[in-house]
């Protein structure tokens, strides 16, 4: 009889390990869920940062080239206009020139 209330005693102290045990599994298991929503939405949020991302980098492009094309325009514009300021000034000065020949020339 002692025999068997030791096993009872045992058995019932492995009961309650185990029952302590699964619980803590439950614990961990909900841990995990939670963790793995945590996940998914991180996903989530780090896909559409990269949507994001793209659709900033391509208006950025996008922007660069018309900024690029502007200053060309421009640098044209005002290139041909800082030239045709210095061909009258060269024109300017030639016609000194020429007037101050005319006047030695008179005198």
């Amino acid at each position: 009889m002692k025999n068997y209330q030791e096993k009872e005693k045992k058995l019932n102290n492995v009961l309650k390990k185990l029952n302590t045990m699964s619980n803590r599994v439950l614990k961990m298991n909900n841990v995990i869920n939670s963790l793995n929503l945590e996940k998914n939405q991180l996903l989530r949020e780090k896909e559409e940062s990269g949507k994001d991302y793209d659709s900033l980098s391509k208006k950025y492009q996008d922007l660069k080239s018309e900024l690029e094309k502007i200053n060309k325009d421009e640098t044209n514009k005002y290139g041909n206009q800082n030239t045709i300021n210095q061909k009258i000034d060269e024109l300017n000065q030639e016609t000194e020139t020429l007037i101050d020949e005319i006047e030695k020339w008179q005198t």
